[in-house]
């Protein structure tokens, strides 16, 4: 299992993590930033506890702000 950690606040909206994994991520009609599909917010910052994909890997790299990260964790 992996934990998504994504900095909303800092998004520019470019949708690199849409197009990498359009399962997992979304951009928000309201402000045009992305959305971590599932995620739930914990101090600004947007948290997904899940199985990794190949998908989730590529929008960590291609994300120009840097702004998701992806850790291991137990269960």
């Amino acid at each position: 299992m992996v934990r998504i950690s994504h900095w909303r606040k800092k998004c520019i909206g470019c949708n690199a993590c849409v197009e990498a994994a359009p399962m997992r991520w979304r951009i928000s009609r309201k402000d045009g930033k992305s959305v971590l599909v599932g995620g739930v917010e914990k101090k600004g910052v947007f948290l997904l506890k899940t199985e990794e994909t190949h998908s989730d890997s590529l929008a960590l790299k291609n994300c120009p702000v840097r702004i998701i990260r992806m850790e291991r964790v137990n269960g």
